[in-house]
């Protein structure tokens, strides 16, 4: 499961940077979609998260207490507080650039780490596939938030969403298609006769098989 967990992770990075190169001329500082953050800032910010699920997952003496500690700022009053950032000459290709990398870091840290390594997380401590389930959702939301402010077009594929959900919120409705489930479990969109979630978080923590 592990290894599928990375094939997905690497299969939504592929998609994303896909789908916003179809945007590569789009002003990127507009405001993303329902978010404080602007399209460049969120992609940081999902740049970020991968750098820094990968760093909890190839350090093995962080306690299991905390994150690894980087250092995390923000540019700006209201902006993500980020260890990564990319450069704005390098405009959106060289930002899209700083996703991919960062993405890779992950994969790679989750196809070596040793099956029974484990990394902190606010909502559970987890092991190598559930950090490559957290990227993937990262992603997945984050890079809606920025396709919805650009208008382009965003539905990834159903097989790569639903084991996301299952991993990470196994409580999600299996009555609908899984993006649409993914959208309402992170408070998204309301969902049939399910409102719009005002407050959300996935369960990382270890589960065997």
């Amino acid at each position: 499961m592990t290894e599928e967990l990375a094939d997905d992770l690497d299969t939504a990075l592929r998609f994303a940077v896909a789908t916003l190169s179809t945007a590569i001329e789009h002003d990127w500082q507009t405001p993303a979609r329902d978010l404080r953050w602007t399209c460049w800032e969120t992609l940081e910010h999902v740049a970020d998260d991968l750098f820094s699920y990968a760093g909890q997952i190839v350090a093995p003496t962080t306690g299991m207490t905390d994150y690894v500690p980087f250092v995390y700022d923000s540019v700006r009053e209201g902006g993500p507080e980020c260890t990564i950032r990319s450069q704005p000459a390098q405009g959106n290709a060289g930002l899209l650039d700083v996703v991919t990398t960062c993405g890779a870091l992950l994969s790679s840290a989750v196809r070596t780490a040793p099956s029974d390594r484990r990394g902190w997380h606010p909502y559970g401590v987890s092991d190598p596939g559930g950090f490559a389930a957290m990227g993937t959702v990262e992603t997945l939301v984050h890079v809606y938030d920025v396709a919805e402010a650009l208008r382009v077009s965003w539905e990834p594929t159903g097989d790569v969403v639903r084991r996301a959900l299952d991993r990470l919120f196994p409580h999600a409705p299996s009555d609908t298609e899984p993006w649409p489930a993914l959208l309402w479990a992170t408070g998204r969109i309301p969902l049939t006769d399910r409102p719009r979630r005002t407050a959300w978080r996935w369960d990382s923590t270890v589960r065997s098989g």
